[in-house]
């Protein structure tokens, strides 16, 4: 199994650590050639958030409840941030199949998804299907039970109709 970058604890100071985060983000991520299954893989920048990208925001928080999809109220998620790293790595991964990461398709509403699932080390990205490139959309850390078994259901249910 390939083993992803270590982790980015966080070091007491929000305002520094993000800045540090950021910089990991831009440099593994978005400054590098991150690709998957032929096709580039994007950051989206707008609309801004402190600054900074609005797909690092979406990467690093969360909503605070079900209900709440207002940008503004998101939670930054130390579990995420201290895996910022990991999104390149889990990307990558996913087309090795000795690598633990596995990778599906999925549908919400008419959009398109890939979803990149590092089962054993409770970690997942989500990438939207665009015409010649891949959108970078969020990733989880500690994935709860109910998403779990999504997921897993989501993901049998699409490589037996690619396999049957």
């Amino acid at each position: 199994m390939i083993t992803p970058p270590d982790l980015i604890p966080f070091d007491g100071d929000w305002l520094s650590y993000e800045e540090r985060i950021y910089q990991v983000f831009l440099d593994q991520f978005v400054r590098a050639d991150v690709r998957f299954r032929g096709k580039s893989v994007k950051a989206q920048y707008r609309p801004e958030y402190n600054g900074k990208g609005f797909s690092f925001w979406h990467v690093i928080s969360e909503a605070p409840d079900s209900h709440n999809r207002n940008d503004e109220d998101r939670i930054p998620d130390l579990r995420r941030c201290e895996r910022i790293g990991w999104i390149a790595w889990a990307i990558r991964a996913a087309s090795d199949p000795q690598s633990g990461v596995t990778w599906w398709g999925n549908r919400r509403g008419c959009n398109r998804h890939i979803v990149i699932w590092a089962e054993e080390r409770d970690f997942a990205v989500v990438l939207a299907a665009r015409s010649s490139y891949f959108l970078l959309k969020t990733a989880y850390a500690g994935i709860k039970p109910h998403r779990r078994q999504s997921f897993t259901r989501e993901r049998a249910d699409f490589w037996s109709k690619q396999n049957g």
